[in-house]
């Protein structure tokens, strides 16, 4: 496993981060404790140490089957979660959203399921649209006082949200924002337009989640595989719904016979030739060996402009802008 520098900070993160909102049964589908720990251990050996997860993830479940896998080797791993959507399917007004409340309640709760002393990258998991970025920025400032965190990020914040937080923590001296993380793939790119430009003008770190398209970009779901198009009430996919998406897909195909590698591993080489570290949230072994071996998958220029192209959200097609040197992602060497 090859390394990156998060962003500006000093965090040297693995090029593919491993997203844990399968451990666990809590939400009717996933992994039991045995086989998330199987995956766990597996990303482990092969070089990974960035693990990312969410109280509301399997409703509690993947922080509490983590905490156990990280007795005796946290210091071996970068370790992110997430608060705003609660723990339980009933949670409260005051321990969901963004307060200062929530946040201080949340991270106390995630800390003890997780069993450690200090969470390294804490994120607000989506804006609640009430919470004015001043008392988020205050909020993560408190929790890095107090040693409860290290690093603050934003998930699924407009670009417009985490510039102004962005900004605020930088005028008040406040522990800043390091990272941002939102949803990129061949099959929702419009984050290109802003939030890609926006995190690499303010030096933030990025994550990005669903390379895979919730699994549509695997191909597997032309074979009558149900995965997420239905374990999560079809939630966090992006079916294969329109001339172009056919188009995309068939192109992934081609390129992964041209390799003779899976088209998983095309599609999450692609993502990650943006600068950002992709997030894979496997449910088995098998899908976790086959999404790793996107790191030594090589698209030539050629291929990633196809790519491009047929993905483009221009009808009339588009190129890419060229993504700065010393940017954070899996940047597989050009053919």
């Amino acid at each position: 496993m090859d390394y990156t520098t998060f962003g500006t900070t000093g965090l040297q993160v693995s090029r593919i981060a491993l997203g844990t909102g399968n451990f666990g049964t809590g939400w009717g589908h996933g992994a039991d404790p045995d086989t998330s720990k199987a995956i766990f251990n597996a990303y482990a050996e092969a070089g990974g140490n960035f693990i990312d997860t969410a109280d509301v993830y399997q409703f509690g479940q993947s922080e509490e089957i983590l905490g156990g896998l990280l007795q005796g080797r946290r210091e071996e791993f970068v370790l992110a979660t997430k608060f705003t959507r609660g723990d339980a399917p009933n949670a409260g007004r005051l321990v969901t959203g963004n307060s200062r409340k929530a946040m201080a309640a949340c991270v106390e709760a995630s800390l003890k399921r997780l069993k450690t002393d200090r969470i390294d990258v804490y994120w607000v998991h989506w804006p609640d649209n009430v919470t004015p970025a001043e008392e988020i920025v205050r909020g993560f400032e408190d929790l890095a006082r107090a040693g409860k965190i290290l690093y603050a990020g934003l998930s699924n914040f407009p670009a417009w949200r985490l510039a102004r937080a962005v900004t605020l923590a930088e005028l008040t001296r406040a522990v800043p924002i390091a990272a941002a993380q939102f949803e990129h793939s061949l099959v929702h790119r419009e984050p290109e337009a802003d939030l890609f430009p926006a995190s690499q003008a303010l030096g933030l770190g990025v994550v990005t989640w669903s390379p895979l398209g919730g699994g549509m970009l695997t191909g597997k779901y032309r074979q009558g595989e149900k995965g997420r198009a239905e374990g999560f009430g079809g939630k966090v996919f992006q079916p294969e719904n329109s001339e172009q998406r056919t188009k995309i897909l068939d192109t992934v195909l081609e390129i992964a016979g041209e390799h003779g590698v899976s088209a998983d591993q095309v599609a999450i080489a692609w993502a990650g030739s943006h600068g950002a570290v992709p997030m894979i949230g496997p449910r088995s072994v098998a899908q976790l060996a086959s999404n790793l071996g996107a790191l030594t998958v090589a698209l030539s220029d050629e291929q990633i402009e196809r790519l491009d192209c047929v993905s483009s959200l221009d009808p009339a097609g588009s190129k890419r802008t060229a993504v700065p040197t010393g940017t954070q992602g899996v940047r597989a060497p050009v053919a």
